[in-house]
């Protein structure tokens, strides 16, 4: 837990710990609170040289184009502001204003970085355009924590030619928690729309859609929105994804897998995303389809879902939360959304929640313009202690959580009250709780507590709504998560970080496919009905000069590759 006499350690001490001195746990030894050296994890930090530049405060630049925030110095947050009191680094942050691809076109163009990137799905280019640094030694001289929590997967963290390019952002830690809430893929829908329906048990789309249907129908004076979609930039796996869900399938990307064969298949050519299509094709021609969904952008996107006037969609929890936490905010239960785990058929076992899983093809790297990596290095490793995993998803003990009897951490009432977007901001949870080196979604501490406080039970209970309560008891559940089926184990999970070189064949593919899906996809929707199948014979046609027969090879045998190795962990 937070100390603050401890983050007023002198930036000496911190050195002499290899900025591991704010936890007791963070190395593969234990440690004592003075900082005595974390032992055994090749721990070369302490040199005089770098003791005298722990000591100088010094500004680094990271851009970050996954998330999304207002431009910041990493210290005018409370917890930036702490972390700099720990190792006297201050972070320059700019996120993703418009298109991804020539955002980072532009930084390889100019070969101009910042000394820190997260180029979330342009980061094959990165690499391919030489800017990220070789992380091998750094690690191995700075990075005891990063050895601790990335151990059992750094051989997958490795490009081809063996060298280690990034860090990224997910694995679990301890005991998995699952999540309460829905952070993952679920049909979204109104709350009003379900109360007004006297709260219908939805299983199947054609019952998500004949409700979002009636509903609007029936308040045509509203100028409601049926049905909204989100294909803007490298985000349009909102619109493609839901055919493997709908079958009964998590989030694997491009594919779908066998659980008895491994085998892996891709759906975009097959009769779920036609069924998917055409369903979207019908709702449009019952003009419940917003047709800007193929033209508006990400932001344009949030803000129609915090206007109250959209009925419903399909996204990931996560990639809403600020629509989703602005609504809550407003107080208005009626206007916020709730998650069904729909599928085409009512005796399909919806797998919407995920297993646990690595990502592998995500995260932050330090590039060929950062003025010092070896500080960057002892700044990231620093984050992955267990009291700064606590700072950075739970905060500061007394302010924003606490810890009962039983060692148990909880929030107040006032304590979750206040925690809305606005503060989340200010004090720093929307900058360092995603994004950065972490401890993966429902991971927990060596004490049992959960990292993230939503998975928390007590956390979870005490912020639900009045609103919360009563639509979950008129489901007979106590979280949102009841309402899914348990996810199946999958120990390749999930294919889509499978890391694939620039130029491969594999990379190749994907992005024609990508290039297919973008065109014909609005085609398909917005066409006349009676023009849906002859636009799906020309989709097939032009699918068809793909091969995806060489794709899914390579996919299944990545699977049972990554399954071989869980075997033999």
């Amino acid at each position: 837990m937070i100390k603050k006499k401890r983050l007023l350690l002198t930036a000496m001490i911190v050195a002499m710990t290899a900025v591991t001195a704010c936890s007791n746990n963070s190395g593969t030894n234990n440690n004592t609170e003075a900082g005595t050296n974390s032992g055994g994890n090749g721990n070369q930090a302490a040199t005089t040289t770098e003791q005298s530049k722990v000591q100088e405060k010094v500004t680094f630049s990271v851009f970050n184009a996954a998330g999304a925030a207002k431009d910041i110095n990493s210290n005018e947050t409370t917890i930036g502001k702490l972390l700099e009191e720990q190792t006297g680094v201050n972070f320059k942050m700019e996120h993703l204003v418009g298109d991804i691809n020539t955002k980072i076109g532009t930084m390889i163009a100019s070969n101009d970085y910042p000394d820190l990137l997260i180029p979330d799905a342009a980061i094959d280019k990165v690499i391919d355009a030489g800017a990220f640094i070789p992380l091998n030694d750094l690690i191995d001289k700075f990075g005891p924590n990063i050895k601790r929590v990335y151990g059992p997967y750094m051989n997958q963290m490795k490009a081809a030619d063996g060298n280690i390019y990034f860090i990224p952002f997910s694995n679990v830690v301890g005991e998995y928690i699952p999540s309460p809430s829905i952070d993952q893929g679920a049909f979204w829908v109104q709350r009003r729309v379900l109360k007004e329906a006297g709260y219908p048990k939805i299983k199947t789309l054609d019952e998500y859609f004949d409700m979002v249907k009636n509903y609007v129908e029936k308040h045509k004076d509203e100028n409601l929105t049926g049905f909204i979609s989100l294909t803007h930039d490298w985000r349009f796996f909102a619109t493609s994804n839901p055919p493997m869900h709908l079958a009964g399938f998590p989030n694997d990307g491009n594919v779908t897998i066998d659980m008895s064969t491994f085998d892996a298949k891709v759906y975009a050519d097959k009769d779920s995303t036609k069924k998917w299509l055409q369903k979207l094709n019908d709702v449009n021609a019952q003009g419940l389809f917003d047709k800007s969904s193929f033209v508006d952008n990400y932001d344009q996107y949030l803000a129609k879902l915090t206007s109250g006037k959209v009925v419903g969609f399909f996204d990931y929890g996560w990639q809403v939360g600020n629509a989703t936490n602005a609504l809550k905010d407003a107080g208005n239960d009626d206007l916020r959304y709730f998650p069904l785990p729909v599928t085409f058929d009512a005796n399909t076992k919806d797998q919407y929640l995920d297993p646990p899983g690595f990502t592998s093809n995500r995260g932050i790297g330090i590039t060929v313009s950062a003025k010092d990596p070896e500080r960057i290095m002892q700044f990231l490793d620093n984050l992955l202690t267990d009291e700064n995993q606590i700072l950075s998803n739970w905060g500061i003990k007394g302010e924003t959580y606490e810890v009962d009897e039983n060692g148990r951490f909880y929030r107040t009432e006032e304590q979750i009250a206040k925690i809305d977007e606005s503060f989340r901001e200010t004090f720093g949870f929307k900058y360092f709780e995603w994004n950065w080196p972490k401890y993966g979604n429902g991971s927990s501490l060596p004490d049992g507590n959960s990292v993230a406080p939503g998975r928390q039970a007590e956390v979870f209970q005490m912020s639900l709504t009045e609103g919360d309560k009563t639509i979950l008891e008129k489901y007979g559940a106590k979280t949102y998560a009841d309402l899914f089926a348990a996810p199946d184990d999958r120990p390749w999970f999930p294919a889509w970080s499978f890391s694939k070189e620039q130029g491969s064949d594999a990379q190749i593919w994907e992005t024609k496919k990508d290039e297919l899906t973008k065109k014909y996809f609005p085609k398909l929707v917005l066409a006349k009905p009676e023009e849906f199948e002859s636009m799906w014979t020309e989709y097939l046609d032009q699918f068809s000069k793909l091969d995806t027969a060489a794709y899914e090879k390579w996919t299944t045998d990545e699977v049972k590759k990554r399954i071989e190795l869980a075997q033999t962990k």
